[in-house]
């Protein structure tokens, strides 16, 4: 008669584990979109900001005379500060989009599945882990 409700207590205890799992794959999922965010931040506030001063020239020209000729002049003849701001804004539209997707769709197999993995990971290393702290409490 003990056995039922021994098998009962170890699948509640199977149920809470799956369910901090469950959560603890979420976390990492939200530190991972926080991450991306961040990221995309720190170009917009770095990379940005030289692009446009090395463009303050071209930019003044385009408020007295706006030709698209003269956006295509201002980005072709400066190619670094082009290259800087075309890399934040396709930075910033792909997680975006990737947001989007997870948002709608739902994560794909296989993100979750390195998520998971990596969630086993942090919690075989433990406390020593840098990302224990936010995931594993």
């Amino acid at each position: 008669m003990d056995q039922p409700e021994k098998t009962s207590i170890n699948s509640n205890d199977a149920d809470k584990m799956d369910l901090s799992f469950t959560k603890q794959v979420q976390k990492l999922h939200q530190l991972t979109v926080y991450g991306r965010w961040f990221f995309v931040g720190c170009l917009w506030l770095t990379i940005a900001p030289f692009s446009l001063w090395n463009l303050r020239g071209e930019i003044a020209l385009l408020q007295q005379y706006f030709t698209w000729v003269a956006v295509r002049y201002g980005l072709f003849y400066n190619p670094l500060p082009t290259l800087g701001l075309a890399f934040c804004i396709a930075t910033t539209v792909s997680t975006l989009v990737w947001q989007s997707r997870n948002i709608l769709l739902g994560l794909p197999p296989q993100e979750q599945k390195r998520l998971e993995k990596q969630v086993l990971k942090i919690r075989e290393q433990g406390q020593t882990h840098p990302l224990w702290k936010w995931i594993c409490h």
